[in-house]
């Protein structure tokens, strides 16, 4: 049962990840093709790490597994926050990004 909870799981991940780069090539600007990159490729990588680690039969697999998990989800945010400033810096849309309204904040009232 596990075995096939495990492929499942990979399989998945890598229908994700398929899809996640078919989405860095088609959208059309700098922060739509980060969205993709970080958001679904963060999500086909923990799925892909999860079924892996089912199928694991080892403590020692599974301990390094759930590291670069843990690795993934604390570095791809701040990778993806960096490409989303260098593509509005890159456009010079510094002033836009500072009069847009804050959600949930008083200045978007």
């Amino acid at each position: 049962m596990s075995g096939i909870v495990s492929s499942l799981l990979i399989v998945a991940g890598g229908c994700v990840l398929v899809i996640a780069a078919w989405g860095v090539v088609r959208l059309p600007d700098a922060l739509s093709r980060q969205h993709a990159a970080t958001k679904a490729g963060t999500f086909a990588l923990a799925l892909v790490c999860v079924g892996a680690i089912a199928a694991a039969a080892e403590v020692g697999w599974t301990i390094r597994l759930a590291v670069i998990l843990a690795f993934l989800f604390a570095t791809l945010p701040v990778a993806s926050h960096l490409l989303a400033r260098a593509a509005v810096r890159e456009r010079n849309l510094e002033s836009e990004v500072e009069r847009a309204p804050l959600v949930g904040s008083e200045r978007a009232q």
